[in-house]
């Protein structure tokens, strides 16, 4: 993991991490296509400091696989990721942008883009480096900065080989191998109706020979057509994973 705000740094020990590749790149492409059409440009400097990032191989692994040459890391060097964002733009090359939340902030703060057909996807939280943001108010702060109508987000933990992903509204969708549940927050053995908050269980089937039920300290709710948001998180829980964001 990212070993937020200096807290230890989570594991996941996996057998075949064959395994894990498979899952993100049947993800991606089911809910984007063919990752080889792609340019990637990652602002992940939080999770680049640190070895052993499950992140950050995935990251690693979409910018090998997406064979542009423009495709790579970018750290503080804003000026060079709004050259690069620009050129794409112009050539009308599809181009995922993934970063942390803080940094995406940081190089708005900087410079104004309006790349409609670009894919801005946050991984939440501040890390640390920025006060806490509610949803709502960061996604228009980065959707007026980047010129883009919504802002996307991967729902992901070192404790899982697979990622969930918002197309915008912060709407969470699984891949087929993968399931939300919602537990009451006073019994953590009863689950929910749709619709009611509570704490959030993930079956995730790529964890063969790990654990693959997680009960989380993340606070969600399932919608009617399967879909689920992140709400935040149980008192005195401590801010782990990707996209946990204040609500």
């Amino acid at each position: 993991s990212s070993g937020t705000t200096g807290m230890v740094q989570s594991s996941h020990h996996v057998t075949d991490v064959k395994l894990y590749e498979r899952s993100y790149l049947q993800a991606f492409d089911s809910f984007y296509g063919d990752v080889s059409k792609f340019c990637f440009l990652a602002l992940l400097p939080s999770y680049q400091q640190r070895s052993g990032s499950s992140l950050i191989y995935m990251v690693n692994d979409l910018i090998e696989k997406s064979m542009h040459p423009q495709s790579g890391y970018f750290l503080y060097n804003h000026e060079d990721i709004f050259n690069t964002l620009i050129d794409l733009k112009q050539k009308k090359q599809p181009t995922v942008l993934i970063g942390v939340t803080y940094a995406l902030l940081d190089f708005i703060e900087q410079y104004d883009i309006d790349f409609p057909e670009l894919i801005v996807m946050e991984t939440g939280g501040m890390k640390g480096k920025r006060k806490e943001m509610v949803r709502e108010e960061l996604h228009e702060q980065l959707t007026k900065g980047f010129g883009v109508s919504s802002i996307h987000s991967e729902y992901g933990m070192t404790e899982l080989l697979s990622q969930a992903y918002s197309l915008g509204n912060g709407i969470f969708n699984c891949p087929k191998w993968m399931e939300v549940l919602v537990r009451d927050t006073n019994d953590p053995l009863s689950l929910i109706q749709n619709g009611k908050t509570g704490g959030i269980n993930v079956i995730d089937l790529a964890n063969v020979n790990s654990c693959s039920f997680i009960a989380t300290q993340d606070l969600g709710r399932i919608n009617p057509n399967g879909s689920f948001e992140v709400l935040g998180r149980f008192d005195n829980a401590d801010i782990r994973g990707c996209n946990l964001l204040v609500q």
